[in-house]
């Protein structure tokens, strides 16, 4: 638990986190569209003001300032009108000229409604109006119905001429009606000079506004390159650096609150990854230092194993020997009791040389270069059942097999594996009946899966480990004699060869010992095991 507590340190204090970790990119983004939707309505309602304001400045011009100057001309130019007809009857006595007074006299009612309805919201226009049309009314009075009044075809009396003559009446309108047109003429030229203004200023708010919403993405995007694409690509750059195995490489913190706690969480993995990880190489260079010392012990066990063994060969064939010769020399000239000790001296011996044997060939095992080829394992059984056929006549075995595979290895330590499994299968029988022994082959995986089977005594599940340990044994030697050699050699020739080796637990019937060995590649097949139906059967 130790090896934990640099990531608990590196990670910081809650409290200084807390106080570092301020705004986080939820709260950023709220204030940021907040604070654009503001900007956005704001720009929105100016941008709407000027646009009605323009539109009402226009109005005014188009609506107002440009007809009631028109309007005004035209009264004007009817006044004119019927001032040149009169003038012309009186004087030319042309009746034909006063369609010209006629004429003038309804443009000007048309002309003085219009201005009536432009003019009915501004007071003073409305009061130069009426002016102009009482003027216009004391020039009909006194020139226009008196010419009107005479005759066609007779002379205008001296009266009539005389009040045509006379230059108070007429300019006096003419001078009223000037005074209106220039006043709505002031009128218009303000007018268009509002709607230009308005015009500059709308220019200018909607030139202000573009300039805003250019500013405001700048912005935008500098925020969030500054507080989100930046941060979140250096801790990109931090976590890939990690990834590639760089454990020592530290993951900074910065942007907004939430990239800087996933930032502290991904340090904090990143030192307890790291803090692993040197327990792991620590760990793993302890494992490799106990790894070399082991198999240096094993070796010089089986070092030691090997030359014991070989040392007391002599030695005890000696003793082997003369306790023969002994027991063949003395036997009934001593007592019972000398001839039983003589047959124990003579039976330990003989044991102690058989057990030394084994052990030599158990030590044998991995030592030396051992035969990598293609052993058919039909020829196998055919040998092994040959040398074992006296032991399975006595017993009365009845043993057969599957067509076997051929597989790589060495032929005489495989050899000694089915050896050793048939003959325990034939030793631990049932006594009231006996013995049957199958030996069977199945590919599985790339390998060979082969299995001894008997329906002898069976083993306890629980001894299943126990029976591969050398000299380990689960009967006295009275009632099956043996040294526990055997299964102990089978498992470290089949793990020499690649491959496992193991009792069956769900097999009730007897015993049932299978073991796995590498199929021999056959470019037939590409390296694959040959199916059972390829395997040629035993010969008879």
């Amino acid at each position: 638990m130790k090896r934990h507590e640099g990531a608990g340190a590196g990670s910081g204090a809650p409290g200084a986190a807390t106080r570092r970790h301020t705004w986080d990119t939820r709260r950023w983004l709220l204030v940021g569209v907040s604070t654009t939707l503001v900007v956005s309505a704001l720009l929105a309602a100016l941008g709407a003001w000027v646009f009605t304001h323009s539109t009402s400045v226009n109005g005014r011009l188009v609506d107002y300032s440009s007809p009631a100057l028109i309007a005004a001309v035209r009264l004007e130019t009817a006044y004119a009108d019927q001032d040149a007809a009169v003038r012309g009857y009186v004087w030319t006595g042309d009746a034909s000229l006063l369609e010209g007074y006629a004429t003038g006299r309804a443009a000007e009612q048309e002309q003085a409604a219009v201005l009536r309805e432009l003019l009915r919201d501004d007071p003073t226009a409305s009061n130069e109006l009426r002016v102009v049309q009482e003027r216009a009314q004391a020039w009909q009075e006194r020139v226009v119905r008196p010419v009107l009044a005479v005759p066609p075809g007779s002379e205008p009396p001296a009266e009539v001429r005389a009040a045509v003559a006379d230059t108070s009446a007429y300019p006096a309108l003419r001078t009223a009606t000037r005074e209106q047109l220039h006043r709505l003429q002031r009128q218009r030229d303000n007018a268009r000079a509002d709607l230009q203004d308005v015009r500059d200023l709308r220019t200018w708010v909607f030139s202000g506004i573009a300039l805003v919403v250019v500013g405001g993405a700048i912005m935008v995007f500098a925020g969030l390159r500054h507080g989100v694409t930046r941060p979140m690509s250096r801790l990109v750059a931090d976590a890939n650096a990690v990834a590639g195995g760089d454990f020592r490489h530290e993951i900074t913190p910065t942007g907004p609150a939430d990239l800087r706690a996933l930032a502290d969480a991904m340090e904090a993995m990143r030192r307890r990854l790291a803090d692993e990880l040197a327990f792991s190489h620590d760990a793993r260079h302890r494992l490799d230092e106990q790894a070399t010392e082991l198999r240096r012990s094993n070796s010089d066990l089986e070092q030691f194993a090997y030359v014991a063994s070989h040392d007391l060969q002599e030695p005890l064939r000696k003793i082997a020997s003369f306790c023969r010769l002994l027991d063949k020399r003395y036997h009934g000239r001593l007592d019972e009791r000398a001839d039983r000790y003589l047959d124990f001296a003579v039976d330990g011996a003989v044991r102690m040389q058989t057990l030394i044997d084994d052990l030599l060939a158990f030590s044998r095992v991995g030592r030396g270069p051992a035969t990598d080829a293609a052993v058919d394992l039909n020829a196998v059984y055919e040998t092994v059942v040959g040398d074992l056929d006296l032991a399975i006549r006595d017993a009365g075995a009845e043993v057969r097999h599957d067509p076997l595979p051929t597989v790589r290895g060495d032929r005489s330590q495989l050899s000694l594996v089915v050896q050793n499994l048939i003959a325990n299968a034939v030793k631990f029988r049932k006594p009231d009946r006996p013995v049957r022994v199958a030996v069977e082959a199945e590919a599985v995986d790339g390998m060979w899966r082969i299995s001894v089977t008997d329906d002898g005594i069976g083993i306890d599940p629980a001894q299943a480990d126990r029976i591969f340990v050398i000299f380990q044994r689960l009967h006295t030697r009275e009632a099956y004699p043996g040294n526990g050699m055997g299964l102990a050699m089978c498992k470290k020739i089949v793990e020499f060869h690649g491959g496992t080796i193991g009792l069956d637990p769900e097999y009730t019937g007897g015993t049932r010992i299978v073991f796995t060995l590498p199929s021999a590649e056959r470019p037939d097949t590409d390296g694959k095991p040959p199916s059972l139906a390829e395997v040629p059967p035993p010969q008879p």
